[in-house]
């Protein structure tokens, strides 16, 4: 799968967050078509104030929501669902199928419900 110019965008606003928020830490992450998936880590740092997941997501989809209006000439135009999924992730297997699950998404895309070609 190759990223459009949008799905770059989503991808360097991901790559991103950790500047703004210094207790998260990224791990997984994929771009698809109409949706992400990433796993977040969100440390326990003792000077830092913590900001919870809801508002580090609402951070990302406004940020990535601007570029790309920015960038199509589409101001305001509503690019991300309103809500999210989230999962808690309790140990390490976990974690690592979720990561294998997230490398081997796009090669599902042509079998996914949401894909448009299908529908």
């Amino acid at each position: 799968m190759h990223l459009s110019p949008d799905g770059h965008t989503v991808a360097y606003v991901w790559e991103d967050l950790p500047k703004h928020y210094p207790h998260v830490r990224l791990d997984a992450f994929v771009a698809m078509p109409n949706h992400i998936h990433g796993v977040i880590e969100l440390q326990e740092l003792d000077d830092i104030r913590r900001h919870p997941l809801s508002e580090i997501l609402r951070a990302f989809k406004t940020f990535s929501s601007r570029r790309i209006n920015k960038r199509r000439g589409t101001p305001g135009a509503q690019v991300w669902q309103r809500n999210f999924h989230d999962r808690i992730v309790r140990d390490q297997d976990e974690l690592e199928g979720i990561r294998r699950y997230i490398a081997e998404n796009p090669a599902k895309w042509n079998e996914d419900p949401e894909n448009p070609i299908l529908g």
